[in-house]
């Protein structure tokens, strides 16, 4: 399939672009921003946006363009590790659900409604308030939960593919049942993980701004989209550009992401095609 395939679908291309933005902007955030981005200056607090501030300053001073380009970073490594711990033990548990016998899929399956009893928001509230407010324990908060979402989808792609015809050839020309597993199960499984995993990228990433917001996440100076919505509500009436341009940054990495996992669903599914 050609990328020019993948192009003509109008969600695919404008999730590129968006998320694009985002990460370019992460990316130079390593290297370069205007200003330090916890560095104070009292003389400038508040101040609207300007050719100096092009997003203004917050209540310390600090250039909000700075911060929200460091904010990136912090917003892309929770989706990637969150993501990374759902999908690492959640397909390893689908499979083993799906190889191990009746018992030990009803053991995994009735784990994961009990995860699935508790929106994902609760309970990394939770798991937070008992670890300690710290954007690892916001990760690994995320990242359990994700856990069955992964299990589940796995399972069900896994005892479809499970039935064809090459499974039974592979058995009959003597393969191992982890070679099947790795060369003939994975590979057929995978499309549907991949945009799983860039819809949960979106979420995951707005979870993490919920926790920073309620001084769960990332802790201070370090910066953190949620965490700056929270310090902007109080001075939302004498400088609203303190909340808008974070909020600002949230929606537009979520729709990204969320476009971007649309479209994957649209070209990667031939009941879509």
């Amino acid at each position: 399939m050609t990328m020019r395939r993948y192009f003509k679908n109008l969600n695919f291309s404008l999730g590129v672009v968006l998320s694009t933005v985002v990460v370019a902007m992460a990316l130079v955030s390593l290297f370069w921003t205007p200003y330090s981005p916890n560095t104070m200056d009292a003389r400038h607090r508040m101040e609207a946006p300007s050719t100096v501030h092009p997003l203004g300053t917050d209540q310390y001073g600090r250039d909000l363009l700075s911060r929200v380009m460091v904010g990136a970073v912090n917003s892309i490594i929770v989706g990637l590790i969150t993501v990374a711990i759902g999908m690492g033990a959640g397909v390893v548990l689908g499979l083993i659900s799906v190889w191990g016998g009746r018992l030990t899929d009803e053991v995994i399956m009735r784990f994961s409604d009990l995860l699935f009893g508790f929106p994902a928001v609760l309970s990394a509230i939770l798991i937070t308030a008992v670890l300690g407010p710290s954007a690892v324990n916001a990760m690994l908060a995320i990242g359990i939960f994700y856990i069955p979402v992964f299990a589940r989808l796995t399972r069900a792609s896994a005892l479809t593919v499970k039935g064809l015809d090459y499974i039974a050839a592979a058995r009959a020309a003597g393969q191992a049942e982890l070679t099947i597993i790795r060369r003939h199960v994975l590979p057929n499984i995978l499309s549907p993980l991949i945009i799983q995993a860039t819809i949960q990228f979106a979420v995951a990433i707005l979870a993490e701004a919920s926790l920073s917001y309620l001084g769960l996440g990332a802790q201070p100076p370090h910066p953190s989209w949620g965490r700056m919505l929270n310090e902007a509500q109080t001075f939302m009436a004498l400088t609203p550009w303190m909340a808008l341009f974070p909020g600002m940054a949230i929606a537009w990495t979520v729709l990204g992401f969320n476009l971007l996992g649309d479209g994957l669903r649209d070209i990667l599914d031939p009941r879509l095609r």
